[in-house]
């Protein structure tokens, strides 16, 4: 039963092409034949407007497709009520920030993705949504930095897996990083509706030093956590914050967060 609702899954969200594609991609790559690294295909997801562009060969971006879509990890965030400003921490190629904007017509979203090579593809999956959508090549960290780009130092070395590290010291800093507090200052922003964040282990530098700055400015928070630390440096950010929690797949959800009361221990 396992593999027909895996399939089932695969044609409701990504018709017969997208299955396909899929399905054709692992094979190859399972038999050691991954393909041309330059080959890419046009994906037609049902939850989202537009369609998608995917790399194949070795990349990780049918992977993302299918966690996004196929397995539908963000269905929790559909309950949120009329969200206005949705950010994306960690873009990839867009997936993401295609499904929200599709599921949430009135919403604008600022993806921002540190990897030129994903950011490149990104801006190809968004340029349909126009001015709703305003990707930025950079990354978010506690302050206002420049960052190293590494794609080797986390996970398997696929793009999925790009990372930043501190650039203080280093001449290879190309990366542009912004706190979260000064990233809304320049897209001129209030307040977040929804906060997605899947940055590879950023979330340590992001959420362990000034979040109490920018945290009440958040409603609903779903984040990929990578590793131990990162859940406890999370948690105890929110330590003075109320919220709703559950697990969708590999992401953890934060829903309606309200500063606690003093004195209140729920």
């Amino acid at each position: 039963m396992g593999k027909f609702t895996s399939i089932h899954k695969w044609l409701t969200s990504a018709g017969w092409r997208g299955t396909f594609a899929y399905a054709s991609y692992k094979a190859r790559n399972a038999l050691g034949f991954p393909g041309p690294s330059t080959s890419t295909v046009t994906l037609r997801p049902r939850m989202a407007s537009y369609p998608v562009v995917a790399r194949m060969g070795s990349s990780s971006d049918m992977d993302v497709f299918r966690q996004i879509f196929p397995s539908d990890e963000y269905a929790c965030m559909r309950r949120v009520s009329s969200p206005r400003l949705i950010v994306d921490l960690g873009a990839n190629v867009g997936y993401s920030s295609a499904y929200f904007l599709s599921c949430f017509p009135a919403a604008d979203v600022v993806a921002v993705e540190p990897d030129p090579d994903n950011y490149k593809v990104c801006c190809t999956n968004l340029a349909p949504y126009g001015d709703r959508v305003r990707v930025i090549l950079g990354a978010v960290w506690s302050k206002r930095s420049r960052l190293v780009l590494s794609r080797r130092a986390w996970g398997d070395g696929r793009e999925w897996a790009s990372q930043v590290l501190n650039g203080d010291t280093s001449d290879d800093a190309s990366v542009e990083a912004w706190d979260i507090a000064s990233l809304l200052e320049m897209i001129g922003g209030e307040h977040i509706d929804i906060l997605k964040v899947d940055i590879e282990r950023s979330e340590i530098e992001v959420f362990g030093n000034n979040s109490s700055s920018w945290l009440s400015k958040v409603r609903n928070i779903c984040i990929e956590l990578h590793g131990a630390d990162c859940e406890e440096v999370f948690y105890d950010a929110l330590r003075d914050f109320s919220y709703d929690v559950e697990c969708s797949g590999e992401l953890t959800v934060c829903l309606n967060m309200r500063r606690r009361k003093e004195g209140s221990l729920s």
